[in-house]
Formats: C-alpha cells, sequence, structure tokens
C-alpha cells in the first residue's frame, strides 16, 4: 500500500509539474517539465532521504560519536519493534525535535536534534524514538520524504512564475501566472496536509506500544510543542517543504489545527494517548513509579518491552 501512495503521489506531482511547464511555455514546457519530473522522480526514490537529511545538516552517530549511549537506545527500541537498526543522526539545533526518514525499513534513518536531548528525560527520549521507529515500521517514511523533496520542489517552480508572466505569448497572461504562484504551492500542501494527520495519531498510538507507556509520549509532545513555539529550527524555517517529517511542526506559524496545518493539534494527540494509557490501565501513579524506577537504573533503556 505504501508503494502505491507513493507512486500515485508520484504520477499526481508529475501531471501538476507538466500543467506548471504548460502555463509557464506550452508544449515545450510541458515537455521540459515532463523531463525534469521523471528524473526528479529517481532521484528522489533513490537519494530523497540523504537530500532531506543534508538540508538540515545531520550527522551521522558514528563509533566515534559522543553520543553513543543514543545509538544504543535506538537500537533496543528497534529490537522491540522488530526492525533492523536504523541509521541514527544528530541535528545541532536548539529546538526540541526529530523525524525518520528511508525508503524502508533496511534503509531507515532517525535524526534528533540536539535540544531534543537536552529537553527531555531518557523515558520521553525513548518515547520519542518509539514513534519515529513507528513511521519507519508503517512506511511513512518513503511517501514523507517524497513529498517533502517534490513539495519544496513545486513551490520553487512557482515562484519562477513571476519571470513569465504578463507577456502577449503567455497561456493565461499575468492573471494566471499570479493564479499559479497561489494555487501550485497550495496543492503541495494539500498533499502534505492529507499524508501528515493520520500518520502521526497512528504512530503515537504504534510509538506508545513500543515503548510501553502512552504517557511517555503525551508528556514528550507537550515539552516538545513549547519548545518549537519559541525556539527557531533555521534549516526547517529555509525548507519549509519538510516540516511534516518532524514529530512536532517546527515552524513558528502553527498554531491550531487549521486547514493547511501539517500536524494534528498536540492537544488532541496528547488526549489520545492519555486516552490509549487509560484503556490500558496506566495512571499517573503508575508513570511517577516508573519514572522513580528508571532514575535508580532499574532499565537500561526506559519503555522497552520485549516481544
Amino acid at each position: 500500500m505504501s508503494f502505491f501512495r507513493t507512486a500515485l503521489l508520484m504520477g499526481f506531482i508529475t501531471a501538476l509539474f507538466m500543467g506548471l511547464g504548460w502555463l509557464l511555455g506550452g508544449t515545450g514546457g510541458a515537455l521540459i517539465a515532463l523531463a525534469i519530473a521523471a528524473g526528479m522522480n529517481l532521484l528522489t526514490w533513490w537519494n530523497s532521504d540523504r537530500l532531506v537529511l543534508s538540508l538540515h545538516g545531520a550527522e551521522r552517530v558514528d563509533d566515534d560519536s559522543p553520543h553513543t549511549a543514543l545509538r544504543a537506545m535506538v537500537d533496543d527500541l528497534a529490537t522491540a519493534a522488530e526492525l533492523p537498526t536504523p541509521a541514527v543522526y544528530i541535528i545541532d539545533t536548539a529546538q526540541p525535535n526529530a523525524f525518520a526518514t528511508g525508503r524502508s525499513p533496511e534503509r531507515g534513518a532517525v535524526a534528533v536534534t540536539t535540544g531534543l536531548m537536552q529537553a527531555l528525560d531518557r523515558n520521553e527520549l525513548a518515547a520519542v524514538i518509539a514513534h519515529e521507529l513507528a513511521h519507519i515500521r508503517n512506511r511513512d517514511t518513503l511517501i514523507m520524504t517524497v513529498t517533502a523533496t517534490f513539495a519544496g520542489a513545486i513551490s520553487m517552480l512557482a515562484n519562477f512564475a513571476i519571470f513569465f508572466g504578463g507577456g502577449r505569448n503567455r497561456q493565461m497572461g499575468l492573471i494566471g501566472t499570479l493564479a499559479l504562484m497561489i494555487l501550485a504551492p497550495l496543492a503541495a500542501s494539500l498533499v502534505q496536509m492529507a499524508i501528515s494527520r493520520t500518520r502521526e495519531y497512528e504512530a503515537d498510538r504504534l510509538g506508545a506500544e513500543i515503548c510501553g507507556n502512552p504517557l511517555w509520549l503525551a508528556s514528550a509532545l507537550q515539552r516538545i510543542e513549547q519548545g518549537a513555539s519559541r525556539i527557531d529550527n533555521h534549516a526547517a524555517e529555509r525548507s519549509p517543504a519538510t516540516a511534516h517529517m518532524f514529530i512536532i511542526n517546527p515552524l513558528h506559524a502553527h498554531r491550531h489545527d487549521q486547514l493547511f496545518a501539517t500536524h494534528p493539534r498536540t492537544e488532541n494527540r496528547v488526549a489520545a494517548l492519555e486516552r490509549m494509557a487509560r484503556e490500558g490501565g496506566m495512571s499517573r501513579r503508575n508513570e511517577t513509579h516508573a519514572r522513580e524506577n528508571d532514575c535508580k537504573g532499574r532499565s537500561p533503556v526506559p519503555g522497552v518491552r520485549r516481544r
């Protein structure tokens, strides 16, 4: 199903590219746009994950990294999720956040910010990693990464339209070009929105199962929301088409669950996780007890349940 959705998305965006090319340059423009779209399809299929990681300056955690404990946590949680261990990356930014990428579980990668590691305790950090592993397990990461790459390209192409508008030989003239500049990024935003909202709820649910405690993820989401609302993420601001990949929208414009928000409201996600905890017999008292046990070192990786 994930591959079908990705192929459908690629077909839709190829058609959109051809439409943009025709409006800007007639039949010749449409053929050029088709060639560009075909090249981008190949590029995004094979290298979109690397492109997104490079856009955010992500550095891989290797054996010499000071973050080997993080990699060990990811390894243990991946075992609990019955997944191959993904590559682990660090993004040097004060904003707490994280995302997953990769076209398959075998090529998965998890990226966390330095701000996330500073803002969360071990239970909350494990819950966030579990959420990202849920995206990998659900094969969301392929369509998420492809969408980020294409949405950025569409927005950029639409911005070029202003330099071609208003001429006598243009298909739609100045009014059509202005409409093009508005509608093309809007179409990309609609695709992002449709992909993003439902998958976040499902990743929250599965991530809570992987880490073993929905309240850890609920607490982490609240902390990340607070940090993301006041701390800039400059790489995300430069590449807003990647915003839907993060666990919390890294852009300050996100405040409410409006039509074009890429994420559900954090309050709604927290409420769903708290309801999941109640239905599973978890309570705030149990949560406090679990935290105390973790502080005493009784659990090497918090929240991991062996399957």
